[in-house]
């Protein structure tokens, strides 16, 4: 009888053994909510930016050639300094240019002489014709003689006043204000017209231009604007263009464009512009890198979020968003133009929603976490 009653024990304490061994387990543990920055989508109107790349050049780039033919005797300018308008740059021997003058001056003289008599046969023979004394022939000849002497002094002339431009072609003088190159020529050299280098060039800088190509499409946008600017109507005069220099620096001064190519590229597709700024210190110079950039559009109402909210993996751009739980969703969005330190955001997100900023890196799809407000972000330029 005593076995019944150990067997009945023994089950019982089997029984009992999982509850006593569950109660001795801790409960699983709660994962505690993941702290993050976050920071709200905003609305406002964002002014969209387009850039170019371009390069300086002279408002007037002139090249100084010799226009006669002789020994460079002096050179009267210094090499990057600021020339006026007519001023001598360089002087040429003169002597026989001036030799080539006295001749044209004899040769007026002698055409003048001979013009002189025929026109005294002339006055001569006309009565003489009619009392019979004179043939008609003779006068015929006298007259054709007094037209020639006419056309010889014409030439005589015209020859004289070639030579006193040569003379005055020995004084190469510069074309416009601007400042001087380097000198191509030294003192001694034979120049003339044929040489195919120019002595120097003069590059006029204040206005300075700056050339650069925009797309067909950019100038259909632009081309009532262009058009403005062209005819220098009010609201066009003040300029729309910023210039960016080398060093990341802002020109202080705006500009305006215009189109300077007749037509567009075939083979770019490009329209070549020319965009006009002030430089009155004549600190731009020629052939220096610039970027050009000017607001474009403005987009109204357009959502935004820090730019270190979004996160790329192989082209899918990503933000996390914080729900009113606190639960984060994991969304993929369609980023537009940057402002400043802020991106726009075309699609996947709503205006007041949360984003996470910082800590990004630690969440997923379903995490609760602890968010903190980012602190307010400085104010944004314009848009690029």
């Amino acid at each position: 009888m005593a076995f019944p009653n150990r067997l009945a024990l023994l089950v019982s304490l089997a029984s009992l053994a999982p509850a006593y061994f569950a109660c001795g387990e801790p409960p699983p543990a709660t994962p505690a909510p993941v702290e993050v920055v976050v920071a709200p989508v905003v609305q406002r109107d964002v002014a969209v930016t387009s850039e170019w790349i371009g390069t300086t050049e002279g408002a007037v780039d002139a090249e100084i050639r010799a226009q006669v033919s002789g020994y460079l005797v002096a050179r009267e300018y210094e090499e990057g300094t600021i020339v006026r308008e007519g001023e001598v740059m360089f002087r040429i021997d003169p002597r026989l240019t001036r030799a080539a003058l006295e001749q044209a001056r004899g040769d007026v003289g002698r055409a003048e002489a001979m013009l002189g008599k025929a026109n005294l046969d002339v006055e001569r023979f006309t009565p003489l014709v009619a009392e019979g004394a004179v043939s008609r022939q003779e006068l015929d000849n006298a007259i054709q003689l007094q037209r020639s002497a006419q056309a010889q002094l014409q030439m005589a002339r015209a020859a004289r006043e070639k030579a006193e431009i040569d003379l005055d072609f020995t004084e190469i003088r510069s074309p416009t204000d601007g400042i001087a190159g380097v000198a191509q020529a030294q003192l001694g050299d034979l120049v003339g017209p044929s040489d195919p280098n120019p002595l120097t060039r003069v590059s006029k800088v204040d206005p300075i231009r700056v050339s650069f190509p925009i797309s067909e499409r950019e100038y259909l946008r632009f081309a009532s604007v262009f058009r403005s600017a062209a005819e220098g109507r009010e609201g066009a005069r003040e300029g729309g263009l910023e210039l960016v220099l080398a060093d990341g620096s802002v020109w202080p001064h705006r500009g305006r464009g215009v189109p300077a190519s007749a037509g567009v590229d075939p083979a770019t597709g490009t329209l070549l512009v020319r965009g006009e700024f002030s430089n009155p210190d004549n600190v731009l110079r020629p052939g220096q890198y610039a970027r050009v950039r000017a607001v474009t559009e403005t987009k109204a109402a357009a959502l935004l979020v820090p730019q270190r909210a979004i996160a790329e993996t192989q082209g899918v751009f990503q933000v996390a968003v914080v729900g009113p739980d606190d639960r984060v969703e994991l969304r993929v969005v369609e980023p537009g133009v940057r402002d400043g330190g802020m991106q726009v955001i075309e699609k996947g997100l709503a205006a007041g929603e949360r984003v996470i900023v910082e800590g990004i890196q630690k969440v997923r799809t379903g995490t609760v976490v602890k968010p903190k407000a980012a602190e307010p972000p400085a104010p944004a330029g314009a848009g690029s």
